[in-house]
């Protein structure tokens, strides 16, 4: 499925190398939006879907899905029960298939 993205966002995509379409650094990276042109028209910005080890949440934000680290990863949100820690911007649902929070990190 593909996205619309933000002027914001198009911005940043458009500054990264390698295939990286995402901001995947930026955990507020819109995934929806208008992009505008230089005059002043709307565009539609279609980008493919995150990698596998991203999604896009409730908000249309690009977030890193929950993974295993030996030190608490910069942005996480979350440690969850399995050990595996989670950069979720919302609690709802946060570590919902890896045994729930275990402690809330910001």
């Amino acid at each position: 499925m593909l996205k619309t993205v933000g002027l914001a966002a198009a911005i940043v995509l458009a500054g990264l190398a390698g295939g990286a379409y995402w901001g995947l650094s930026d955990n507020n990276a819109s995934a929806q939006g208008t992009a505008y042109s230089d005059s002043g028209q709307s565009i539609d910005t279609e980008l493919p879907d995150p990698p596998d080890d991203y999604y896009v949440n409730r908000s249309g934000h690009v977030v890193h899905r929950p993974m295993f680290s030996t030190t608490r990863p910069e942005g996480a949100s979350a440690q969850c029960r399995d050990g595996s820690y989670s950069f979720s911007e919302h609690r709802r649902g946060t570590c919902s298939y890896h045994g729930g929070v275990a402690q809330w990190l910001r």
